[in-house]
């Protein structure tokens, strides 16, 4: 069998797993505050949909320009790609001393961490989602995307409860096993468990200053996609939003829809721009709009560490109650007024209803 490309021949003392640009990031940052460097292993899962894998391959690149090892894993390429994935990792996964995983909520992910026991693992962020393994973490709670709807599991997941459950334990620190979480999200350290702050210092080495325009720019959310905020609302809110603060700029997130961001170019005006690097790079890198404008997200945390001293105003405006679908979590507007509520250095923009 043929060696991927971009993998040594010497054994990896760390190796990461990611599946989206976010984390590939946030594992370069991980590796520069920890002097990981040439001792670090990449392995992208890759999935598949054309924007997260477009933005992966540029991370990808950057990456490998730093002086990383990457392996890029067709970890989705047909049914038999998750054995076969396994298979080719698992001499990787047991001599590697250290594990870092940026999505523990991610059930590839979990199936990869059974395979282990002893190992010192350092889960990155993976945005908001963090803020909320931390929570369950502590509260001994099942490991549920904050999104996903309470109630009877399917047969999914019921199937994949127990590797789930093996997996939370692997996440729980013990005698003969240390965890670490490396992120820019405001939380408490849970018991036993090391929280290091991720400051973006390899963003910002790495790109920018960037040149400021006098305009405003959008930030998109996913919100739609992942049937929590109802589509009328989200786009009504948008184009309230941009002309209120004068925005001509609509930087999409991955995950939206090109029905949903044609209707956005058509009925606000707003370009749409189609990141190929995750917003804080993009933003670092410039030209970057004097305010950028957020609902809750990921970015209202991240964006003011990486464009920290160069001026640019973050604004965030809150979701509001009459915006969510029926089908949204019971846990989604708490969770969501906590993103923001948490977030430094941020201007708090008074909340409105979408439909007024």
């Amino acid at each position: 069998m043929s060696r991927p490309s971009g993998v040594r021949t010497p054994s990896p003392r760390a190796i990461a797993f990611v599946e989206s640009p976010v984390q590939l990031l946030n594992v370069l940052e991980w590796a520069r505050a920890s002097a990981a460097g040439e001792e670090l292993t990449v392995v992208v899962l890759s999935p598949t949909d054309p924007m997260s894998r477009g933005q992966l391959r540029r991370m990808a690149e950057l990456a490998r320009d730093a002086g990383f090892t990457v392996r890029w894993q067709e970890a989705r390429g047909g049914a038999s790609a998750p054995l076969r994935t396994i298979r080719e990792l698992a001499p990787l996964l047991r001599r590697a001393e250290r594990i870092v995983i940026g999505d523990p909520f991610s059930r590839y992910v979990q199936l990869l961490l059974t395979l282990v026991s002893s190992k010192e693992l350092t889960v990155v962020d993976d945005g908001t989602a963090t803020m909320e393994f931390i929570a369950q973490l502590v509260h001994g709670e099942p490991l549920v995307r904050w999104h996903r709807r309470g109630g009877r599991r399917g047969p999914r997941e019921m199937v994949l409860a127990p590797v789930s459950a093996v997996a939370r334990r692997r996440l729980t620190p013990s005698r003969t096993r240390n965890v670490e979480v490396f992120t820019s999200m405001p939380v408490e350290a849970p018991p036993g468990i090391t929280v290091t702050a991720n400051t973006f210092e390899w963003t910002k080495a790495t790109f920018g200053p960037p040149r400021i325009t006098k305009g405003a720019d959008m930030v998109g959310t996913s919100l739609v996609e992942t049937g929590v905020v109802d589509l009328e609302q989200y786009v009504t809110a948008v184009g309230s939003l941009a002309r209120s603060h004068g925005a001509t700029r609509y930087f999409a997130h991955r995950r939206e829809s090109v029905e949903k961001l044609h209707r956005l170019a058509t009925e606000t005006g707003l370009e749409i721009v189609r990141p190929d690097l995750p917003l804080e790079l993009i933003a670092r890198r410039g030209p970057i709009g004097s305010t950028v404008l957020s609902f809750p997200s990921t970015v209202v945390h991240t964006l003011p560490l990486a464009l920290a001293g160069t001026g640019v105003r973050v604004a965030v405006w809150d979701i509001a109650p009459e915006w969510l679908k029926a089908t949204a979590s019971p846990r989604a507007h708490g969770f969501l007024s906590g993103v923001t509520g948490t977030a430094k250095d941020v201007h708090r923009l008074p909340s409105v209803a979408a439909s007024a």
